[in-house]
């Protein structure tokens, strides 16, 4: 499974979550990423922003299927609501000099390595992260029902979490094995 490179600025680090629209996935896994970081006592040093590689829904709210489905499952209805869609830079501007770029696709992938100014080190799936399935592409519920959205965030859910650890290792923070980790090495 892939690791988190280290900061570009030491004890900070920005990642950014990038699908096509910036409506359903990525602003989704922002949702759940920085809530695991909150848990983690790492939201004061990792922020985490997303985007999409298409401008059509920039200032936008997350579509109302991806943030129903947050809702129900906890999730802080104020972040959920802050969500206005926004498109990834090109050139030196790209993921705004983020530490770690996650794509939610191969499609989204090869947008964010066309748009430049992201070393290749820090661009990746973000299933790549993924225990059950690493390298998988998170499939885009948009054109579906409220399952996919559901089955989407059960896929982004497992991901943060080892996606936490491996930022806590990243900065130094965290612990360095499985099980080290609370419930780990069961």
């Amino acid at each position: 499974m892939r690791q988190a490179p280290p900061p570009r600025t030491p004890g900070e680090y920005v990642v950014e979550t990038v699908c096509l629209g910036n409506i359903c996935r990525s602003p989704t896994a922002a949702v759940v990423l920085r809530d695991r970081l909150r848990a983690a006592g790492l939201d004061d040093r990792v922020e985490v922003v997303s985007s999409g590689t298409g401008g059509w829904h920039v200032g936008q709210e997350m579509d109302a299927r991806a943030a129903a489905t947050l809702r129900a499952a906890g999730y802080d209805d104020a972040d959920v609501a802050a969500h206005r869609g926004r498109q990834l830079g090109t050139g030196p501007e790209a993921a705004r000099g983020a530490d770690l770029v996650l794509a939610m696709d191969a499609d989204n992938l090869a947008g964010v390595r066309g748009a430049g100014g992201s070393a290749l080190e820090r661009v990746a799936l973000f299933r790549d992260f993924d225990p059950a399935e690493p390298g998988a592409d998170v499939p885009d519920p948009y054109y579906g029902g409220d399952d996919g959205f559901e089955e989407v965030l059960a896929m982004v859910e497992r991901t943060a979490d080892e996606l936490v650890a491996s930022l806590e290792q990243a900065l130094g923070t965290g612990p360095t094995a499985p099980e080290d980790r609370p419930g780990g090495g069961l």
